[in-house]
C-alpha cells in the first residue's frame, strides 16, 4: 500500500441481534462528513466502504482478522505515527476514531477537531 487507507462501514446496514432495525456507525458517519466537507484533502488517501457483517475480508487481508474493528486508517507501506493503535506484520494502523482524526490532520493536512 503506497497510500494511506480510511476503511468505512457502509451505512444502512442489519445486525441480526436488533431485528428490523437498521443502522450506520457514528464513529464512520463522523470520518464521512469530514472527507465530504474537504474533498480536496480526502483526495490524499484511499477509502474503501465495505458490508458491516464479518468477517470483512478487505480488512482481515490487511491487519489480521483481530482488527475488523471500523473505522480504521492502515499507515502506507513503512510508515508509522504518535496515534497509531495497532501493528499487523509490520503495518501500522489506527482503530480509534479521535487518533484517526489527529492523524488525518497530522500526515493529510486537514484541519483540527474543534476542542
Amino acid at each position: 500500500m503506497t497510500r494511506d487507507k480510511l476503511f468505512l462501514l457502509r451505512p444502512d446496514f442489519e445486525d441480526p441481534a436488533y431485528p428490523g432495525r437498521r443502522f450506520y456507525c457514528w464513529h464512520c458517519a463522523l470520518m464521512e462528513g469530514v472527507l465530504a466537507s474537504l474533498p480536496a484533502l480526502a483526495q490524499r488517501l484511499d477509502v474503501e466502504r465495505i458490508a458491516w457483517p464479518r468477517p470483512r475480508l478487505p480488512v482481515i487481508a490487511v491487519v489480521g482478522e483481530e482488527n475488523q474493528s471500523l473505522p480504521l486508517l492502515v499507515l502506507a507501506d513503512g510508515e508509522t505515527s504518535q496515534h497509531q493503535t495497532g501493528l499487523f506484520q509490520g503495518k501500522a494502523f489506527i482503530s480509534d476514531k479521535d487518533k484517526i482524526l489527529a492523524a488525518l490532520s497530522e500526515r493529510h493536512g486537514f484541519p483540527d477537531p474543534h476542542p
